[in-house]
This record gives C-alpha cells, sequence and structure tokens, in this order.
C-alpha cells in the first residue's frame, strides 16, 4: 500500500499523525480508533467471561485444506453455495431454529484471501441476515480499511449461522450442529489468512480454553492456514482503552498476510 493511500484509511479511523519507521512499524496514537462510536446494549456481549468449556472444532474435521492458489480460480462454484446456503437456510440441527428469524450465512468475496470467522449473529445480524452489522459491524469495516482492506474483499462468517436468544454465548451441542457449514465454506473459499473474530470464536476454532491475551499476538494454524486472533468490535465498542491493542493485532495479521505474499 502506498503512503498516501495508509494515510487515507488511518484518517477514517480518527488518526491524525502518524510516522512510519518501516513498512509494518508506525508510531502509534492513544486510541487509534477513538472516534467510531459505542454499541448498542445488545452488542456488547461479546467476549464476556464464560465457564463454558469450548467444542473442539479442529478434532472434527476429517479433511485437511490447503491454502489457495492462483490455479484455484473457480473453486467457489455459484452452484455449490447456493446448495450449501439453501441447506443452512432449512436447518433444524438443534433447538435454535426455533428462536430465530432467518438464517445468517456468510457475507463477502467467495475467492477471498481473508476471511474472518466470529461467534454468532446478534439482534441486529438475526434481523438482517448478514453478519456484523450496526455499531460493531461499521467499527469491523473500518479496522479492515485501516489495513488497506474493503469489507467486500474479505469473507465474513460465524460459527452459528443462528442468533442465540439473548445474545447468550453459544452451547457445545449448537456450536457442532453449525461445524460442518462453516468447514464447507473454509475448504469453499480457501482462504490465505484467517482471523478468529473474538474470546469465543478463537477458544472455539483453536479447541482451547487459554484466555484471549495469550492467544493474540500469535500465529496459529487451522488447517494449514494461518488463523490470528483478534479482539472483536462490540468489545472495543465497550472497551475503550483495549482498541491500541486492536491496532496492534490488525498490524500482526497484515505482517503475517505479507509475509506469505513473498
Amino acid at each position: 500500500m502506498d503512503k498516501a493511500t495508509r494515510l487515507q484509511y488511518l484518517e477514517a479511523m480518527g488518526i491524525d499523525v502518524w510516522a512510519t519507521r518501516h513498512r509494518l512499524s508506525a508510531v502509534q496514537p492513544e486510541d487509534p480508533l477513538e472516534n467510531l462510536g459505542r454499541a448498542e446494549q445488545d452488542e456488547v456481549h461479546r467476549d464476556q467471561p464464560s465457564n463454558r468449556r469450548p467444542s473442539n472444532l479442529a478434532e472434527t474435521v476429517d479433511a485437511e485444506f490447503q491454502p489457495h492458489s492462483p490455479s484455484h480460480a473457480s473453486h467457489a462454484n455459484e452452484q455449490t453455495w447456493k446448495e450449501l446456503q439453501h441447506e443452512v437456510a432449512l436447518c433444524r440441527a438443534c433447538s435454535l431454529c426455533e428462536t430465530r428469524t432467518q438464517t445468517v450465512f456468510g457475507v463477502g468475496n467467495k475467492q477471498a484471501s481473508w476471511m474472518l470467522i466470529g461467534e454468532a449473529p446478534g439482534q441486529n445480524e438475526d434481523l438482517q441476515g448478514e453478519p456484523f452489522v450496526g455499531k460493531a459491524g461499521q467499527l469491523l469495516t473500518e479496522m479492515l480499511r485501516a489495513i488497506g482492506l474493503q469489507r467486500e474483499e474479505v469473507y465474513i462468517a460465524n460459527m452459528l449461522k443462528c442468533r442465540p436468544p439473548n445474545n447468550r454465548d453459544p452451547q457445545a451441542e449448537e456450536v457442532a450442529a453449525c461445524n460442518s457449514f462453516l468447514q464447507q465454506q473454509i475448504e469453499l473459499i480457501q482462504p490465505k489468512i484467517i482471523l478468529a473474530v473474538g474470546r469465543i470464536a478463537a477458544q472455539n476454532l483453536l479447541a482451547t480454553q487459554q484466555p484471549l491475551a495469550k492467544l493474540r499476538g500469535v500465529r496459529h494454524q487451522l488447517h494449514n492456514i494461518p488463523l490470528i486472533v483478534i479482539h472483536h468490535p462490540a468489545y472495543l465498542l465497550r472497551s475503550l482503552l483495549e482498541k491500541a491493542k486492536a491496532w496492534s493485532d490488525l498490524q500482526f495479521a497484515l505482517s503475517v498476510y505479507q509475509k506469505l505474499e513473498k
């Protein structure tokens, strides 16, 4: 990304002055996401403490995925995507089908290099049928722009395709019921890098109970695809002091991706 374009993205996040030291490092302001507002009450439940033991998604996958290459340009077969989305829309594998307004399948570029995986739909997502909308979604969009990505360039999905009642944490059986859908999405996209958005998504995807603080800043692997853990934007909207850490996570993810491109 050229310097002028980078400055435009940082300005969109409310950052006035940046002094670049080298390609991947910059003088960091106190609060790089300051002007993006606060979440509504229904959007700030993510990343709250939970004693729920995460489901081991990694152990339930038989196939091992490989990162995509230019020769795999036709991997996102539209008919396959339509059939999968139709299957999700009709799913009644767990009790969440009784309380959902609609399923939230996923959105974005089906040949994306970047894939973001969150926890579950919230109230706004359940109403609109798209992941990460509302103020949390706006913040996520700005976070992506800050590293030179448009929302349309990435693919965004959740572990769960239905909203848990009252935005509670997903239960193990619900995660298991949706697991095959998510794994098929990963297999179809074959992203070069995955961002696990929030503690619960990270713990389930990595089959661990380690806290978010220990999962951040580390290059993990999911089916031979690099996976980086970042804060959930709804959590950032209520925890303003954590936004500097979020910017650090984004820079780390970008550095991992750029090394893949070399």
